[in-house]
């Protein structure tokens, strides 16, 4: 797992928009926050069923995804998420903290990933960040739940080299963190300044077309 240290949000930025293969957006990870709620929302709403069934573990309809989104707390959990161009969550990062045993420590990850948004490493990404936060919050272990079949949670644990236990049909995978050190408090921070830096840049972007846009009838017209 790639751990940043001293560069500038800025540099992290460019660096990935030089390095990623041409015509792929960065992948960056955002913590969110109650204000993110309506996009959280809306990316859960636009998951097929199958894929609702592979981020839930069943097919769930509207209403119970409504109240999903509405009861995360994220004074308790910790959500990421990754924005695409038009500042809509191409994927999602749910770190749930489960009750403590003794001075162990375990965080539950899920993630979903819009279909058109597959292939570009947004999954690892938010697994990745999940990590590094799991290990400055003192948590021990970091767990997945999901259905044996669910090949991209399948991929990041065997990737991240977890422990993965198979039994009807489902999976459970762990992963045993190491404590926090400089390096990773500090890998978070950069981490997170990037991801601000690039969605305000994308909200710039967005603002400007949409000002271009609303002037394109006045031009046309002339």
């Amino acid at each position: 797992m790639n751990i940043l240290t001293t560069r500038t949000a800025e540099q992290i930025v460019a660096h990935d928009r030089v390095s990623r293969p041409a015509g792929r957006a960065p992948v960056l990870v955002r913590e969110l926050t109650a204000i993110d709620r309506d996009r959280l929302l809306a990316h859960f709403l636009a998951l097929d069923e199958d894929d609702r069934l592979l981020r839930f573990g069943q097919v769930v309809p509207n209403h119970v995804i409504e109240n999903y989104v509405r009861a995360i707390d994220f004074t308790r959990d910790t959500v990421f998420g990754v924005f695409n161009s038009k500042l809509e969550l191409s994927g999602v990062g749910h770190l749930a903290y489960l009750p403590a045993e003794g001075d162990k420590r375990t965080a539950e990850f899920g993630v979903s990933v819009l279909e058109s948004a597959r292939g570009e490493g947004i999954g690892s990404k938010l697994f990745e960040r999940a990590a590094i936060r799991s290990r400055n919050t003192h948590v021990t272990t970091l767990y997945i739940h999901c259905l044996s079949r669910n090949s991209t949670m399948m991929h990041i644990a065997k990737k991240a080299g977890m422990k993965i236990e198979y039994a009807y049909g489902e999976a459970d995978a762990y992963l045993t963190l190491s404590p926090a050190d400089q390096t990773s408090i500090i890998a978070e921070m950069l981490q997170e300044q990037a991801a601000v830096f690039d969605y305000a840049l994308k909200r710039q972007a967005r603002q400007a077309s949409k000002l271009f846009e609303s002037f394109m009838p006045t031009a046309a017209a002339a």
